[in-house]
């Protein structure tokens, strides 16, 4: 069983990768989502968000093996439609 100090920094690890940084005016990120990018060099940092989802969708197009970019994706697309689309 963890100790009440190791759920702790788990929480508060989880916490610190899932929080939202602004990489520029058009998108917003969170570490988690930064590694992964940075795994693949695939730049982000002078993108949109609809720049971006479009480059990972033609990665996935080519090699639909990776989960971990098929799952960004979904986030990307999620907040897109979430916080950018006018409803």
């Amino acid at each position: 069983m963890k100790s009440n100090n190791e759920i702790d920094n788990i929480i508060m690890e989880t916490h610190k990768n899932m929080s939202m940084n602004k990489i520029n005016d058009r998108l917003y990120l969170s570490n988690n989502q930064i590694d992964i990018l940075n795994r693949y060099s695939i730049e982000y940092k002078s993108k949109s968000i609809e720049e971006l989802m479009f480059e990972l969708d033609e990665i996935l197009n080519d090699t639909p093996d990776y989960d971990d970019l098929e799952k960004l994706s979904l986030e990307l697309a999620e907040f897109n439609y979430y916080y950018n689309t006018k409803k």
